[in-house]
């Protein structure tokens, strides 16, 4: 009896043992399902988020391509621009000089016109004087002589002074037509500054479409300091590219640097100082150059001789010249509205290199500049004289 009782108790502790696991499994089933579900629904707001920060950042990437081309576009506007106004300039220049040279030929000619007349009437008074009438007045032969001379001279001045007038009018006839032709020039010149500066302003209109569309696209201050970074790395890659060209240059043809010239380089352009060198540009990131504020199309200038090792549109510095100065001292100029110098090219001090402008997206016209000596930035300012 104890030992069947004994086997139904165990009998009876199994079954709710079974009955217990089979409760937990069937509610455990449903948690485990739950937290699968919500894990799945994870990964997949993750991969949504991967998905958009990268088409975000395909668009920010598409966005600078065409802010480049537009950018580089208005740069090549600009440089005809400046071409037609340095033209139209020496035009101007040509038809002043014609002007002045064709009044004084004017006054030469009156001159000559009024010597002619005297000569003229002296010959036609000496004419009423001729040789026979002299003879008949029974004169003597030394004042024959006299008169005949006399005649002859005058003759010969008369002479002279119409071929004298007959090459003036000439010369100021040439002059009119040289003068006809540099004005239709200089109207022909006209003319296309005028497309120019219409194609100028269509191009930056698309420019600013393009700017504010990057602004909404980087809308938040982690995403502008990330941009910056990436903008600060790309320099620093253009540098090292920029020094080992820089390099190769001095072996042929060695540079003194700037160390010489600290506080006596002039200003590659006038202005105010927008930012200085070292203030908060973005977070933890300061300022490695300083940005001059400037009119759009004033000339950018070199602070120093040196050989041009970089030209070309950097992303977040736009279109940028950066020379060599030798002993590993290099200055940058960036924002630019075009470029006017191309990376192979000797500058001198006080050259113009570049137009000031707006470019990599910057909101107002202004000039980056820089100084960096063996790769690493320095205050530029301690480098200029007085402005």
């Amino acid at each position: 009896m104890r030992e069947i009782i004994r086997n139904l108790h165990q009998s009876i502790r199994a079954s709710a043992l079974c009955t217990g696991a089979l409760l937990c499994l069937a509610f455990a089933a449903p948690a485990a399902q739950a937290n699968q579900n919500q894990l799945d629904g994870v990964k997949q707001e993750i991969s949504r988020q991967q998905q958009q920060v990268s088409s975000q950042r395909q668009h920010i990437d598409q966005l600078q391509k065409d802010l480049r081309k537009q950018e580089v576009g208005i740069a090549e506007t600009a440089k005809s621009i400046h071409r037609a106004e340095s033209q139209i300039q020496s035009l101007n220049q040509s038809v002043r000089t014609l002007q002045t040279q064709m009044a004084s030929l004017r006054q030469q000619q009156l001159g000559q016109q009024e010597m002619l007349k005297a000569l003229m009437d002296a010959q036609y008074r000496q004419g009423q004087h001729s040789q026979l009438a002299l003879l008949l007045s029974g004169e003597n032969r030394d004042k024959l002589d006299r008169y005949t001379v006399y005649a002859e001279r005058l003759s010969q001045a008369r002479t002279q002074a119409l071929d004298e007038l007959a090459a003036t009018t000439t010369e100021l006839q040439l002059k009119q037509h040289t003068l006809r032709q540099q004005q239709e020039a200089q109207q022909t010149k006209l003319d296309e500054l005028k497309k120019h500066q219409a194609k100028l302003e269509s191009e930056r209109r698309q420019r600013q479409s393009t700017v504010s569309k990057l602004k909404q696209q980087i809308n938040t201050d982690n995403r502008y300091l990330a941009e910056l970074k990436e903008n600060e790395q790309r320099l620093i890659k253009e540098i090292a590219r920029a020094k080992a060209a820089a390099e190769a240059a001095r072996r042929r043809a060695p540079m003194n640097g700037l160390s010489q010239h600290k506080g006596k380089l002039p200003w590659p352009v006038s202005g105010r100082i927008v930012h200085a060198y070292g203030s908060p540009q973005q977070g933890e990131l300061r300022w490695k150059g300083m940005v001059i504020g400037q009119n759009a199309g004033s000339q950018v200038k070199a602070i120093y001789p040196g050989k041009v090792v970089f030209a070309d549109w950097l992303r977040g510095y736009g279109l940028m010249v950066v020379i060599d100065h030798g002993k590993g001292d290099m200055s940058f100029y960036g924002y630019n509205q075009a470029l006017l110098k191309k990376v192979g090219d000797n500058v001198q001090a006080n050259e113009a290199i570049a137009l000031v402008g707006d470019s990599g997206g910057q909101e107002q016209s202004s000039l980056y500049f820089e100084i960096r000596r063996k790769g690493t930035p320095t205050n530029p300012r301690s480098w200029l004289g007085q402005p």
